[in-house]
């Protein structure tokens, strides 16, 4: 009992030993109806958030939190086997920190895809409950069924689950074309519709926004070099 208390309260394993009751608890909660399932979803991929973070590493499909949950599960699973077989036996003394950092971002780089796949393999469950969570649709690309109409309604099926329609209500200028390939990125709930972009300009947001960030941090670095240059 006391071996397995010091491995629960070691780093990295007890950040998992904090982070993993909580998650059973908010599904006790998600079971009593007492916390929503969409608890960290958002209405439009647009800015940097937890929701738009989990679609660009390739959580489409479902809920947020419970691609977290899975990446967590997975990620503790992978902490706890490094410190069962290697870090406990080692005499690691202040080095336990940096190696245990290491060690976090190597199990989520790992269990990154792994909880991917998993999600993957039960997003249909989700797109039949689309009318309740209809949030964890966005990121997905569907093919458009029809020209849209005056109104600029159209409908569109998911490429990945074809059984799964949705509704997209587009604005004049970018009204999708039958046949065309579409990502959805906002939901609007008083139209119960998504707004969509063409896949490449998705494809190329992505791209430029990564370009962006990159120039930003090495703007910042630079400009932190030389306010230390002087010192």
């Amino acid at each position: 009992m006391e071996a397995l208390r010091q491995i629960a309260l070691s780093f990295p394993v007890v950040v998992f030993s904090a982070l993993l009751p909580l998650v059973l608890l908010y599904w006790l909660l998600v079971l009593l109806r007492l916390a929503p399932l969409e608890l960290f979803a958002r209405d439009s991929l647009k800015g940097d958030h937890l929701a738009s973070t989990m679609v660009a590493l390739g959580f489409a499909g479902v809920p947020v939190s419970f691609a977290l949950s899975v990446l967590l599960g997975l990620a503790g699973a992978v902490t706890l086997t490094v410190e069962l077989l290697v870090l406990r036996w080692l005499p690691l003394g202040l080095f336990r920190i940096p190696v245990g950092v290491a060690v976090l971002w190597a199990a989520f780089v790992l269990a990154s895809p792994v909880a991917a796949m998993v999600c993957h393999g039960v997003q249909r469950r989700f797109h039949r409950a689309k009318h309740a969570q209809p949030r964890c649709l966005l990121g997905e690309t569907v093919q458009v069924d029809n020209a849209a109409d005056a109104e600029g309604w159209a409908t569109a099926t998911l490429i990945e689950d074809p059984e799964c329609e949705v509704r997209l209500h587009a604005k004049p200028g970018d009204l999708p074309r039958p046949g065309e390939r579409r990502v959805l990125v906002k939901y609007v709930a008083g139209e119960d519709a998504y707004r969509s972009v063409a896949e490449s300009r998705y494809c190329e947001a992505r791209v430029y926004l990564r370009r962006l960030r990159l120039a930003q941090s090495g703007r910042a670095g630079a400009s932190h070099k030389g306010a230390e240059a002087p010192l």
